[in-house]
């Protein structure tokens, strides 16, 4: 039985009969991630972070998330809900957060960032810390895991978020900022209790922001940039973003994290029973890609990454041969999109044809741009006597799991023909993206 398989079998519980969890998603050594929803927030996606209840520290990890709640910046993921649950003997802390689709951590492997990516990757995240620093927080996780998107837009992890104190400051903060650029441009991230004196960098980097990089690895805390130093190193001549004030009232000290010699490790979850199938969830409109500060997350996609969740682990589909094989073949789509990246339904299509519409996903212009070659995707749809789909599964995910929510969306709102008998029928909706648009088809998987 995979991971995956193990944890799913927590899929419907229910987290203090509010939030449901919906899919697993990762999980680390002390911690499981599942998404949820959060209807008093208008979320249809969430992500819930559970931890086993260390009585040495649960109360003080509490204080110091809940606190975390009244901090609102627009690069920083939001935390919305913390608390205590019991399943059967086992206490669990959660928290409840924004949700985000990819993380820097899942590029690194495919390839490093350009120094181009990196420096729009730094003035979003620059913003941030500066906005922490002047109320005396530190952010203390400054690491590619940590980096997120949400929607396209750049944002920093809150949950490490804490007030500065000894060996948490902001000079703490720019060395592990340093740290990731390097590991951003190199694939390789410097030992922090063994700093380089010299780290090797890309000859691409302009030699200021090459010593300016350097300065941040500096063993010396007081020779380490401010964020103001290195936000003028970055953009020179950029147009600053206006400081943006707490959406929220001011923020209370975080209390720091209590040390414990290790971490409570999750209880296996074979003894949890299983709950009822949740139906599937209404379709989501597609996230509108308009910004650039995030660019470095979509290229991704077209080097075989297939992203997970926030903090930990992955899920790999594998597919039908003949399902593979099918794509594999695809030679004449039916239909491509229009370049304008609108959604768009095909035109009622002849009386002769099962498809009575087919629904193509509404792909940016920047999510196209960063496509090398082409993506495939194929969702087998259930269809009932009208001409609806039922139901849909994935079937090849392809290398993005953002293209593949995409048209597993599109995969819904498809319409054939009505059925004289009465049994279901099952289709095999194919898409295939490219930098030219999308094209898709159907192919009947059996008859009624």
């Amino acid at each position: 039985m995979t991971e995956t398989e193990i944890w799913s079998k927590w899929e419907g519980q229910v987290v203090n009969g509010v939030f449901r969890l919906r899919r697993f998603l990762g999980r680390s050594s002390h911690s499981v991630v599942f998404l949820t929803e959060c209807k008093a927030q208008g979320l249809s996606s969430a992500a819930i972070k559970i931890i086993p209840a260390d009585p040495a520290r649960a109360e003080a990890q509490l204080s110091r998330w809940r606190t975390l709640i009244a901090l609102s910046h627009p690069r920083l993921i939001r935390l919305i809900e913390a608390g205590r649950w019991q399943l059967g003997a086992h206490p669990f802390l959660f928290v409840v957060t924004e949700f985000a689709e990819q993380n820097l951590a899942q590029i690194l492997p495919h390839r490093a960032l350009t120094a181009e990516e990196v420096r729009e990757m730094l003035i979003p995240t620059l913003d941030a810390l500066a906005f922490l620093h002047r109320q005396n927080l530190v952010h203390g996780g400054l690491k590619p895991p940590n980096f997120l998107a949400v929607d396209d837009q750049l944002k920093l992890a809150g949950d490490t978020i804490r007030t500065a104190g000894a060996g948490a400051d902001a000079a703490a903060d720019v060395l592990q900022l340093g740290a990731t650029i390097v590991e951003a441009l190199t694939r390789i991230r410097p030992a922090l209790d063994n700093l380089p004196q010299n780290p090797s960098l890309p000859a691409t980097l302009s030699a200021g922001f090459a010593a300016a990089v350097r300065r941040c690895l500096s063993p010396e805390p007081g020779n380490r940039p401010t964020v103001s130093e290195l936000r003028d190193q970055v953009d020179p001549v950029g147009v600053r973003a206006p400081e943006l004030p707490p959406q929220r009232a001011p923020v209370p000290p975080v209390p720091a994290p209590a040390r414990v010699p290790a971490p409570a490790r999750m209880p296996a979850p074979e003894r949890v029973p299983t709950p009822a199938p949740e139906p599937p969830p209404a379709p989501r409109p597609p996230a509108d890609i308009a910004r650039r500060q995030a660019r470095w997350l979509i290229p991704a996609a077209a080097v075989g990454l297939v992203l997970a969740a926030l903090w930990a682990g992955s899920r790999v589909l594998r597919s039908p041969t003949d399902t593979v094989k099918a794509i594999a073949g695809q030679t004449a789509p039916q239909q491509a999109a229009s370049p304008a990246a609108a959604p768009s339904s095909a035109p009622a299509p002849a009386a002769a044809s099962p498809v009575l519409h087919d629904e193509l996903p509404a792909v940016s212009r920047g999510a196209r741009a960063s496509i090398h070659g082409k993506i495939k995707v194929a969702i087998r749809v259930t269809v009932d006597r009208a001409g609806n789909v039922v139901a849909e599964r994935m079937e090849v995910r392809g290398s993005s799991r953002y293209f593949a929510r995409l048209a597993t969306e599109a995969a819904r709102k498809w319409q054939f023909a009505p059925a004289d008998g009465p049994s279901a029928r099952q289709w095999l909706v194919q898409f295939e993206f490219s930098r030219s648009g999308v094209t898709a088809h159907a192919v009947a998987r059996f008859r009624p």
